[in-house]
């Protein structure tokens, strides 16, 4: 049996304060509360909990946190025992069982010290190592690295590489199509003008029909861009706003992650250190002074674990629904796409089939496009005027052609 007289060292709070309280657990089928006990006799004055195990009586209650100090059971002190003593303290209580406790009101930045903010760093370079890599620079592979969801954060930046393909080639596409809806502009209004100064009535009505064609065609083309224009909008926003704030997330959860592993690696390093000591027999002044410095990193830890659970599983549904929006959001725009070429092409054939007017009929004898004098005649002076000479046409097919530049150009 341990006394108050075997410490020869009085409790090194840190100044850390407790509060006593009382809690009441019904324990679960397997007669447990969900605690795993540290400190007591032979080398710490106190008992402590070193984890609260999830999903268990103690858990589901949340009064009691990992660094707590366990004062009684049912009534009946602990001082002086060793932990396996109060572990059975525990068990041999059914039904329900009473923990008595001193809480620890640790601040979790008192526990976050240069060496744990050194040991994030170390864990991210490990992360993106092999283990080739990691063994002959002498890191360690924590355990949580190579996560899954790192993978995941790769795949999405193929998918952003998929959106920005898709972007330009649909940026092309209306580019294109623009050029195309213009050039059957100008072919509409050169056959128009042609149409109407055309004497003869048969050829006359052909070119109009020619011309509206054209037209036609155009609208159909503006149409498609209309159509074809929103799945840019579409495509940017899941490029440059769901990708990124899902990439953020997915580096909140990383930084969180290895905040956790430094907390994790540095109770190992204290517990290493305290079987080392032991084995020497040397006593160890944090141990045989109620092990506060301790028992703060193993709050740090179970709050850095909890955080880091919640991130872990909002990131899980974030990817999912991110993975269910890129299906989907793929599969509506190759269906606006191919549906709106399919329009345009249907309508195009059918305007075209329905402009059946070749072969024209003209009478060249009386047509407009003459290079002789008759029907009508010209001096010199109307053919200089007019662009006439060597390879020289009618005045209104000159007209028609510099319009129909023009329209190009200035488009």
């Amino acid at each position: 049996m341990f006394t108050d007289m075997d410490y020869e060292l009085e409790e090194d709070k840190l100044g850390i304060p407790t509060v006593p309280g009382t809690v009441t657990l019904k324990k679960d089928a397997n007669n447990l509360i969900g605690i795993s006990i540290g400190g007591g006799a032979q080398y710490c004055p106190c008992l402590y909990i070193v984890q609260v195990f999830d999903n268990t009586p103690a858990a589901l209650d949340g009064t009691l946190a990992a660094g707590d100090e366990i004062t009684g059971v049912n009534g009946k002190a602990v001082k002086g025992k060793t932990k396996v003593e109060v572990a059975k303290m525990i068990q041999a209580v059914q039904g329900e069982a009473v923990i008595h406790y001193n809480k620890l009101q640790a601040d979790p930045k008192q526990g976050k010290s240069l060496d744990i903010v050194l040991k994030k760093v170390k864990h991210r370079l490990v992360e993106n190592l092999s283990s080739g890599t990691a063994d002959a620079l002498g890191l360690s592979r924590a355990i949580l690295c190579n996560d899954g969801l790192v993978k995941r954060l790769e795949e999405l930046e193929k998918t952003a590489e998929l959106y920005k393909g898709l972007m330009e080639h649909t940026k092309r596409l209306l580019r294109a199509f623009f050029e195309l809806s213009q050039t059957h502009r100008a072919f509409g209004d050169v056959f128009s003008v042609i149409g109407v100064r055309e004497p003869q009535a048969a050829a006359s009505e052909a070119f109009v029909k020619f011309a509206d064609a054209h037209r036609n065609i155009e609208k159909y083309g503006i149409q498609l861009l209309k159509t074809i224009k929103p799945m840019l909008h579409d495509l940017n926003t899941y490029l440059n706003k769901a990708i990124p704030d899902t990439k953020l997330t997915i580096r909140k959860y990383l930084d969180v992650k290895f905040e956790y592993l430094s907390y994790c690696l540095k109770v190992k390093e204290m517990d290493d250190e305290e079987y080392s000591s032991i084995a020497m027999g040397e006593p160890l002044y944090r141990v045989s002074t109620g092990n506060y410095e301790y028992r703060l990193v193993l709050r740090c830890r179970q709050e850095a674990r909890a955080r880091f659970a919640k991130m872990r599983k909002d990131v899980l549904e974030k990817i999912e629904l991110l993975d269910q929006k890129h299906v989907q959001d793929i599969v509506f725009q190759l269906q606006r796409f191919v549906s709106g070429m399919s329009h345009y092409y249907n309508d195009c054939y059918a305007v075209l089939k329905e402009a059946d007017v070749f072969p024209i009929e003209v009478d060249l004898s009386r047509t407009m496009i003459n290079y002789s004098s008759q029907p009508f005649s010209y001096t010199d002076e109307d053919e200089e005027e007019e662009g006439g000479g060597e390879g020289g046409g009618s005045s209104a097919g000159r007209q028609a052609e510099n319009g129909a530049e023009k329209l190009i150009d200035d488009e």
